[in-house]
């Protein structure tokens, strides 16, 4: 499990959670689980989240989820699509992300995301790539 408190604390010290504040998440083989209080901050000018709140639990939960896999390497985002199901207007957000295929080098994973009703409010589906960066080398991950 050292692997996965490595990746905690590479995620927590990140530079875009001191916008993001009080995110947080939790590890499983092939899963990640985030939270996120929604504040205004977020919102577009219509009072509900950005798409980009949206797009970065959904990333980051497909994301990590493959990455609890791959111990060598940081990987990278290579392409990923994203449904804005309903609006976001307060509350904790939750994203869920599922690794789905694994190959030597390429990975995809699913992702939703739930209001705090436990209400669908998104999804999303990755591919992600392993870079020549050497995960041991990444700030937080050492």
């Amino acid at each position: 499990m050292e692997h996965f408190e490595r990746l905690l604390k590479m995620y927590a010290l990140a530079p875009i959670h001191d916008f993001y504040e009080n995110i947080s998440m939790e590890l499983q083989p092939k899963k990640a689980e985030i939270t996120l209080p929604i504040d205004k901050r977020y919102f577009h000018a219509a009072m509900s989240a950005h798409g980009s709140v949206y797009f970065k639990l959904l990333d980051d939960a497909a994301y990590f989820a493959c990455q609890t896999e791959i111990r060598d390497f940081f990987i990278v985002t290579t392409s990923f699509h994203i449904e804005l199901l309903r609006p976001i207007t307060g509350g904790t957000i939750k994203a869920v992300g599922e690794m789905e295929f694994e190959s030597k080098q390429m990975f995809t994973a699913s992702s939703k995301l739930y209001d705090e009703k436990n209400r669908l409010v998104g999804t999303g589906r990755g591919q992600f790539l392993k870079s020549a960066l050497p995960i041991t080398e990444v700030d937080g991950y050492r």
